[in-house]
């Protein structure tokens, strides 16, 4: 049994110029132990996705329907008392920007014994040893002093080290980071995956990363969700999304990836812009931007249906699979040249 088995997930907004259809159906499983990356354009309901699960969205102009089950409990109809003994405690999340997540006005040690004494009853001398061994465990320095520090005190990866030991401190089973490396360099983006990695490997938690960079997800993930304007394009392995994509989408998304590019030829972005989700196009949401679309991806909704041969992998698109093959066969082919592989 997976740990979290989302189905058909829609999440709409009420707003003065009618309802966004900002998730649009989604399903998709988590194991224990294992990462699954969101993937896809900015505003295309990753973010949305992860928030609806934790309970964070407004609930007065939110509309929520489909179902999250987590532990044989539908995360969609808990209590907002229920959801806040699970949130925190069984489900963690990493924010996109640490210094808007920390309050600025008390010290990390307040923040993180808070963050034990909310679940358990424990005194502030367990919580503070608590707190410690969690700043060692992400490999902050001093940690014993720098409880006494606020968050203005501590550089970016600094912060973001400290919102991991947070999420985790009360050894969540699932964790779920949403864009945790982007405003990091590249550096401490590298050691902050390693450390995520490190962290699942110590205590066992399956991890959701959302992200749009798909270097990211080739350092950490096992599964791969590709969204495209609040849809599910394509789901599989992490092999299978990299080295066999069979959506014309996830290919633009590969082929937009920089690299050694061989003489004469160009990077081919994917064109135009994402749909807006207060009106979203008929049939496939991508066809205005695809170079494969056919009469009837402007009228037909692809299903998310299995791959000939590959049942754990799964693509939404009416090209057929003759087609798909070859073509993924010869972007998977040119990408192996030109970097050199």
């Amino acid at each position: 049994m997976p740990l979290l088995d989302v189905r058909d997930l829609k999440t709409h907004f009420r707003t003065d110029d009618g309802i966004v259809r900002a998730v649009d159906g989604v399903s998709f499983q988590v194991e224990k132990g294992k990462t699954l990356a969101i993937v896809g354009e900015s505003g295309c309901g990753k973010s949305v996705t992860c928030m609806t699960i934790m309970g964070l969205n407004n609930r007065r102009t939110t509309i929520t329907t489909g179902e999250a089950m987590f532990k044989d409990r539908d995360l969609l109809k808990l209590a907002p008392d229920e959801l806040r003994k699970v949130r925190g405690k069984e489900i963690s999340m990493i924010f996109q920007d640490p210094m808007t997540s920390l309050n600025p006005v008390y010290t990390i040690g307040a923040q993180l014994r808070e963050a034990v004494q909310l679940h358990e009853k424990t005194s502030k001398e367990i919580a503070n040893r608590r707190a410690t061994e969690m700043l060692k465990a992400v490999h902050i320095p001093r940690a014993e002093s720098r409880l006494d520090d606020y968050p203005h005190q501590f550089s970016g990866g600094m912060r973001q080290r400290v919102m991991i030991a947070m999420a985790l401190i009360n050894n969540p089973d699932l964790l779920i980071a949403d864009e945790p490396t982007t405003a990091l360099d590249v550096t401490t983006q590298a050691q902050i995956l390693k450390l995520m990695n490190e962290l699942q490997r110590d205590f066992g938690s399956a991890i959701i990363l959302v992200t749009h960079d798909l270097g990211v997800v080739a350092e950490t993930a096992d599964h791969v969700l590709v969204m495209y304007a609040a849809k599910a394009a394509e789901e599989g392995p992490y092999g299978d999304i990299f080295y066999k994509p069979q959506h014309p989408y996830t290919w633009g998304l590969l082929g937009s990836l920089p690299r050694l590019v061989a003489e004469g030829e160009e990077l081919r972005p994917i064109s135009g812009t994402p749909p807006s989700l207060l009106r979203p196009p008929p049939g496939c949401r991508f066809h205005l931007r695809c170079r494969y679309a056919m009469e009837q991806c402007a009228v037909d909704v692809p299903e998310l249906l299995p791959v000939q041969g590959a049942p754990a992998h799964q693509v939404a698109c009416h090209l057929d699979p003759a087609t798909r093959a070859t073509e993924s066969e010869n972007l998977v082919g040119q990408m192996m040249t030109t970097s050199g592989s």
